[in-house]
């Protein structure tokens, strides 16, 4: 019997796992979070006033069971148009810590938020949390430990730079300051965080020069106008090769977006059903030129990185870095672009990573996930791309049995389920584990 849940980490899954608990009637929950801010993690909290959902509001509710949810909370807010609006971050911040404050003061006292940092999980019929100068025993944990920070660039050594000029963390608050109109900054990475960072710094008044760099040198899509089409009612094909026949031939049909969209149903089942063979054939191939197209950005955030484009402030490169070495005026970086085999060199005067987040547990800097897969209590996914979960998201050891009592969620989970990083998969990733966990799960026939 479940009567009390360790949950480590208050960001977006962690929060709402501790939410839809309360919602299930469910076992009593202890929220377990390091950062100063709870309720929100990087992407809501460490958010610019200037950047925005890459959604539109109308699938940004935080319960699966009341998708207008959202709406209605910005239109008692005074929002126009809102199920079509693409809302700042920050206030899609306040909209979930408003979610937690408000599950705090249940007056069954089933939730409690613990502002500690968990050193170690141990496992021993129960489980045993080890905080900073206690234990806390609870009978099941799950680790929500959202997106890790990225891994350093091949042959880039942070030691060997000035903390001033390489930033690892691209939510640093010091990444846009102390930068002058004659600088250049050398963004690594051409997807969403990119676009961040360069709005980030046009907000700020950089004015000096941007260069972006990637290995094929891709850019996220806007987000269209909304349409209604016929949608495929059956499951693709999962082989890559023809998965990617498919959306073609549906994109000509229906325009690319649409084809992309009406697959949001089918893509957890399609990375399910596919071999290893097929999964690392779609990450080594594909996955650039889906993440392009799939994670789109709001017009209004598309028409300012355009903006940015057209006044010749930032260039974009397709190229493999070789070499970072420190210069007294900069760091000299060696690069070689996208079909030729000349180097060439940049001096930058700030480097930001941008590369995306870290799954690796191999090369994780994480200590509480170090210790557990190090006792073999979690193991990597066949991909490495997070943590191995089963489809109920309970933890696989590295003797490939699943751990009853120790779940994870969110990004972490990609490996299993692919489509885990957006709001609309992962709210329903904590509705379903909270259901389980509070035994709710048998209701409505599931379990008979």
């Amino acid at each position: 019997m479940i009567e009390h849940v360790a949950i480590i980490g208050a960001g977006f899954s962690g929060t709402l796992q501790a939410i839809n608990l309360l919602r299930h009637k469910g076992p009593r929950a202890t929220l377990i979070e390091r950062a100063p801010v709870a309720g929100t993690g990087l992407a809501y909290g460490a958010a610019h006033p200037s950047h925005v959902l890459n959604v539109r509001a109308g699938n940004m509710s935080a319960f699966p069971d009341d998708p207008s949810h959202f709406v209605r909370w910005i239109e008692a807010r005074g929002v126009a148009d809102a199920p079509s609006a693409f809302i700042p971050r920050v206030i899609y911040g306040e909209y979930l810590r408003e979610l937690l404050e408000a599950a705090l003061r249940d007056p069954s006292g089933r939730l409690t938020l613990l502002r500690d940092e968990v050193q170690d999980v141990k496992l021993d019929g129960g489980v045993k949390v080890r905080l900073r100068d206690h234990t806390l025993e609870a009978d099941a944990a799950v680790l929500a430990v959202g997106n890790l920070p990225p891994h350093d660039p091949p042959g880039l050594d942070p030691e060997k730079l000035s903390a001033h000029r390489y930033k690892g963390d691209p939510w640093d608050a010091s990444v846009p300051e102390n930068l002058s109109p004659d600088d250049t900054v050398l963004v690594i990475g051409t997807g969403l965080t990119m676009v961040d960072v360069v709005l980030l710094l046009d907000a700020r008044g950089f004015r000096g020069r941007i260069v972006a760099l990637s290995r094929r040198g891709l850019l996220p899509r806007p987000h269209g106008p909304g349409t209604d089409w016929q949608r495929i009612d059956e499951r693709p094909a999962s082989t890559a090769s023809r998965l990617l026949q498919s959306v073609r031939s549906r994109g000509d049909a229906v325009g690319w977006r649409n084809a992309v969209d009406e697959l949001r149903p089918f893509t957890q089942a399609m990375w399910g059903n596919a071999s290893e063979a097929e999964r690392s054939r779609f990450l080594r191939h594909l996955r650039p030129w889906w993440d392009v197209h799939r994670h789109r950005l709001a017009p209004e955030v598309f028409a300012r990185l355009t903006a940015v484009t057209q006044r010749g402030q930032l260039e974009v490169i397709a190229a493999k870095t070789l070499g970072f070495a420190e210069q007294p005026d900069g760091i000299q970086i060696d690069f070689r672009r996208r079909g030729t085999d000349a180097a060439e060199t940049l001096l930058a005067q700030r480097i930001v990573n941008c590369t995306g987040p870290l799954g690796d547990l191999a090369r994780t800097q994480e200590p509480l996930l170090q210790k557990l897969a190090a006792r073999g209590l979690i193991r990597p996914d066949a991909a490495h791309l997070g943590i191995d979960v089963d489809n109920q998201g309970q933890t696989i050891a590295a003797d490939g049995r699943a751990n009853p009592n120790l779940y994870a969620l969110g990004p972490m989970t990609r490996g299993a389920f692919w489509e885990i990083v957006a709001v609309p998969d992962i709210r329903t990733q904590t509705w379903n584990v909270a259901r389980r966990l509070s035994n709710a799960h048998w209701v409505g026939g599931e379990g008979l």
